[in-house]
């Protein structure tokens, strides 16, 4: 069977923790996200291909909390040149850029 791949590491995140702290964790992110435990549970379980996302703004507090660099929450990285390296004269523009899993 294939493990299901989750667009961020949430869960991955609060199985490190004791379960001391795994259930303080339930109780305290959803209040500090101001959503409620079962919008915090959806944002756990968003599969890499659902369209469905978690706000930005609350990815950047998730990465916060857990203390985190900029992106590191998401199972996933763009792969794109920088803007600059794309020599952009003459060129059309790019039908859509690819995501990758990490």
């Amino acid at each position: 069977m294939q493990k299901t791949l989750l667009k961020y590491r949430i869960d991955e995140l609060l199985g490190q923790l004791s379960v001391r702290d795994y259930r303080k964790a339930q109780l305290l992110i959803p209040q500090i996200l101001n959503v409620s435990s079962k919008t915090f549970s959806n944002y756990r379980k968003i599969k890499f291909d659902d369209k469905q996302d978690i706000p930005h703004e609350k990815v950047v507090l998730l990465e916060k909390l857990f203390a985190l660099g900029p992106g590191e929450l998401q199972n996933f990285f763009y792969d794109i040149e920088p803007i600059k390296t794309l020599g952009l004269e003459n060129q059309p523009a790019p039908q859509k850029i690819k995501r990758k899993s990490k």
